[in-house]
């Protein structure tokens, strides 16, 4: 057990940083001291504004900036919501050493392999029931509960404060498809010791009722398979390991030969295989190229894409853009997976796409070919019953289903007073006797495109939102010394609508910077002295026809099009430039060939600006 000494005045922190008031990116933070351990870090998926992004995550600045006192992290199950940041974050900061079960730490290995980071950390694999300790404030338990996925756990983590059981996401299954049955008796245990405070799966807390065995969805696939007349496609997720044995026992139950599309299809069932958490024979499987040959009714073909993903299989062969495979006439495909809030419209479109090339489509939760892997309201209550914990702290759910499960608690008689609804970033302070929000770190999201190379940033992707809305304007423009016109602008017109015609705009755009360069030049202009020459502000000239141009358009055109203003100065303004600042040294693309020599490159803002030496032109540069 923990050492209860001087530090028993002090209180243990727990910090979710993502996995409230939504789904996905489960992250949560213990920190007791100059200790801190992590419990899981996932991933979510990015909604539609989000333009080319292809992962979100939650922003990892606390722990960055208290990397010193990561001792270690705990891991519940594999699922992408639960390990999938865990790569991402290894490129900022070390962690000593990851526990986890044999499946998790299994596919968490090639990950990390993958994104070159396998050597920030030491990967430990833990069984039911077994103990670790991390640092010298935290000891960690096992306990195995049931899920979707397998080789799932729910945790007991002992402190100097008293026992906090994390309940992983979980639900009650009696008759576990692996005969891995949740450990109730170990609850209980902890419940007959005394749990100061359970930390509980909110996900399926609107839901009455008992969450249905996965061995349910059986009958009802047997029968769709049974009696479909040629080739059986069925998508699920990958991670769903139990519905994956269910799907290889009936096809062989059927005579059907198996062929796996996807790749974290192919590596889950892999990964599984290996470690014995599915069986089967060798023989069931089927490469695509032997598929071909095959009797149409002898054919059953698993694939990822059952959330509308676009590069996924199944999306990609109702697009009619997977390379080896393409829906016939008589084909079955089965959709073993209900769609995750926000993929809707996604799978409702990949359903009308493969109907519309013919095949029958079996969807929908009236068919009895889902269950979730989540507890409802009767698998939360005996939850609490077990544990029978002094505080409570619902997570892992929308805001209405932390308010809804907070309900259930208190109709489980853990007082309103013994329980807070937080969100992502909030510190709860835990002692003996009390529980309270207590302030607030730094949350919310980081986003990563496909190039994986780094976090798109913010002003990134208003850029891309607004490409997206309104289009985009780019101006070239090049000035004398005089600061007049050296040639006519050139203006494009990309993905912008306009009532007007499109030459008048461009007209309006010329007149604008015409305007801008006879009424403002001499606000930019320092006159020559005895000691030095002209000096001329390109920086502030380039920012007031920018904002005057922004100006027009919102007038105008109604909208809000991304501004691109390139400007081309005199080739000495550049030379005398470089002396004093570096930036203004590199060379900007250049210009249509229109534009007459001997202007140089242009300068531009990401290229070539420097700082605004007039207080009028600082401002006008930070507003633009």
């Amino acid at each position: 057990m923990i050492n209860k000494n001087t530090t028993t005045a002090s209180a243990l922190k727990v910090i979710p940083l993502g996995g409230l008031h939504e789904i996905g990116k489960n992250t949560c933070v213990f920190e007791y001291g100059d200790e801190i351990i992590l419990l899981d870090a996932g991933l979510a998926f990015p909604t539609d504004g989000m333009h080319g992004v292809n992962i979100v995550l939650p922003d990892m600045t606390y722990l960055r900036e208290n990397s010193h006192k990561i001792k270690g992290m705990i891991v519940t199950h594999g699922h992408e919501d639960h390990i999938g940041g865990i790569p991402y974050h290894l490129k900022q900061f070390e962690i000593p050493v990851i526990y986890g079960p044999r499946l998790a730490m299994a596919l968490l290995a090639g990950k990390l392999e993958e994104a070159g980071v396998s050597h920030r950390t030491e990967l430990r694999t833990v069984r039911p029931r077994d103990t670790v300790r991390i640092g010298k404030n935290f000891l960690v338990e096992y306990i195995r509960n049931t899920h979707s996925m397998a080789d799932s756990f729910t945790v007991a983590i002992h402190t100097p404060v008293g026992i906090v059981i994390h309940t992983g996401d979980f639900k009650i299954d009696h008759t576990p498809v692996d005969g891995e049955h949740f450990d109730l008796q170990k609850l209980a245990e902890y419940g007959e010791k005394g749990v100061l405070c359970l930390i509980s799966d909110s996900t399926n807390s609107e839901v009455p009722g008992f969450t249905a065995s996965e061995r349910s969805v059986a009958p009802n696939l047997d029968r769709i398979i049974a009696q479909a007349p040629g080739r059986v496609m069925l998508t699920t997720f990958a991670s769903s390991v139990h519905r994956l044995q269910i799907v290889l026992d009936l096809a062989k139950k059927n005579n059907r030969y198996v062929g796996v599309v996807g790749r974290s299809m192919l590596n889950v069932i892999a990964h599984c295989r290996n470690l014995g958490y599915i069986k089967c024979e060798d023989s069931l499987f089927k490469p695509l190229k032997e598929i071909r040959n095959l009797a149409e009714d002898k054919v059953l073909i698993l694939t990822t894409g059952s959330q509308g993903e676009p590069m996924a299989a199944m999306t990609r062969i109702a697009n009619g853009e997977h390379h080896e495979l393409k829906i016939r006439k008589g084909d079955t495909v089965i959709f073993s997976a209900n769609p995750i809030p926000g993929n809707t419209i996604a799978v409702v479109n990949t359903i009308d796409k493969l109907m519309m090339l013919g095949a029958h489509v079996v969807y929908g939760r009236d068919k009895g070919i889902h269950v979730s892997g989540h507890g409802c309201q009767e698998d939360q209550k005996l939850m609490i019953n077990m544990t029978r914990p002094k505080f409570f702290l619902p997570v892992h759910g929308e805001h209405r289903m932390l308010i809804q499960h907070s309900k259930t608690a208190q109709s489980m008689g853990i007082p309103a007073s013994n329980m807070v609804i937080i969100d992502n970033g909030d510190v709860v302070e835990l002692t003996e006797n009390s529980m309270r929000v207590a302030g607030q770190v730094p949350s919310g999201i980081e986003l990563v495109d496909s190039s994986r190379s780094g976090v798109v940033k913010a002003s990134v992707l208003k850029e891309r939102q607004q490409l997206a809305g309104d289009g985009v304007v780019t101006v070239a423009a090049a000035l004398n010394w005089e600061g007049k016109l050296v040639a006519k602008p050139e203006v494009h017109l990309k993905g912008v609508v306009t009532s007007a015609d499109r030459a008048e705009v461009i007209k309006l755009i010329t007149q604008t910077i015409e305007t801008v360069l006879s009424d403002r030049w001499s606000e930019f202009v320092k006159p020559a002295t005895a000691d030095s020459q002209v000096d001329i502000d390109w920086v502030g000239v380039q920012t007031q026809i920018e904002k005057a141009i922004q100006r027009v358009m919102r007038r105008e055109l109604q909208s809000n099009p991304l501004l691109v203003f390139l400007m081309q100065i005199p080739e000495e303004a550049v030379r005398s430039e470089t002396v004093q600042t570096s930036q203004l040294s590199i060379e900007a693309p250049k210009l249509a060939s229109s534009v007459p020599s001997p202007v140089p490159a242009p300068v531009n803002k990401v290229t070539g600006r420097r700082r605004p030496r007039t207080a009028a032109a600082k401002e006008a540069s930070v507003a633009s």
